[in-house]
């Protein structure tokens, strides 16, 4: 089964699909080995890898070199940000034609006015919505697969309220969309009342120290929601590691104990060591039998 129609799937199933943030071939492998069916490529994680924040700096040419990236480097669906669509409808075209042959299962797309910036900041601009659903009705005619999901991002809330977000989501899936993504909203009310009043499945972004308020995910099923991305958990974790662990050795003057530490041998073994060790010697114990 290709990766698409396994995210469909997923999307259709009765319990809610988390797909935690992975910003590179490690992280996504990890994510993966911890038994997540689905990986999400952060947007703003793979501006961090380019050393910038997410304002809008990275180009579609980045965004997909890296999402062919996390692609290669694992079995499950991956999800995509794919920002603005990087233009007009042709642009968005193109845009879905490139994630989609580089293997990703789906993407999302967002009604920002250009540059756009995270979801969870202030000072954000939106589109008019019949230029966003052209958009969404363009990306949808795109996809040469046709259970590539199209996932339709709006940032309304934060610019023009809460009903306006929910006008925008709906129009989106009547234009072709497969999935919502009310993005940033602000109260548990909110909340509940997205897959109440979304006419199709909702996406719910989790985002550290964001405007939403914090749910779990069994809370999150109840509510109604079908696909919860994490973008923030890695990206958090391994920037609040790299500042203690350098801050020690600065202060120590000496490099952390190896006691307890995870050993290198695993350390590869995590990245597919073992499938490699076994291909390294694979072809020439062929050779050799075959002499025999």
């Amino acid at each position: 089964m290709n990766r698409t129609t396994r995210l469909r799937q997923l999307i259709a199933g009765d319990e809610i699909v988390v797909a935690p943030g992975a910003y590179d071939g490690m992280t996504a492998r990890v994510t993966e080995r911890a038994g997540f069916p689905a990986v999400y490529m952060t947007g703003a994680g793979t501006a961090a890898t380019l050393g910038f924040p997410d304002f809008g700096l990275i180009t579609m040419t980045e965004m997909v070199a890296n999402a062919a990236t996390l692609s290669r480097s694992v079995g499950i669906p991956v999800i995509a940000d794919a920002d603005t669509g990087y233009g007009n409808e042709l642009n968005v075209t193109r845009t879905v034609r490139e994630y989609d042959s580089c293997g990703v299962a789906g993407i999302h797309i967002e009604d920002q006015a250009t540059p756009k910036r995270c979801g969870h900041l202030d000072g954000k601009e939106i589109i008019p919505a019949q230029e966003y659903f052209a958009k969404i009705r363009a990306a949808a005619a795109a996809r040469r697969d046709p259970d590539f999901v199209i996932i339709a991002r709006t940032d309304a809330r934060a610019v023009a309220g809460f009903d306006e977000a929910i006008e925008r989501a709906n129009g989106a899936l009547a234009a072709g969309a497969d999935m919502a993504f009310v993005e940033a909203v602000q109260t548990m009310e909110e909340l509940q009342e997205v897959p109440q009043r979304v006419r199709g499945p909702c996406l719910l972004n989790v985002v550290r120290g964001g405007k939403t308020p914090d749910v779990d995910f069994v809370t999150a099923q109840s509510m109604g929601y079908k696909l919860a991305i994490l973008p923030s958990l890695l990206i958090v974790a391994a920037m609040e590691a790299y500042v203690s662990v350098l801050r020690n050795v600065k202060e120590t003057n000496a490099p952390p104990s190896s006691v307890g530490s995870m050993p290198i041998s695993e350390r590869f073994r995590r990245m597919g060591s073992d499938e490699w060790t076994a291909l390294a010697t694979k072809f020439r114990d062929m050779a050799s039998q075959t002499a025999e």
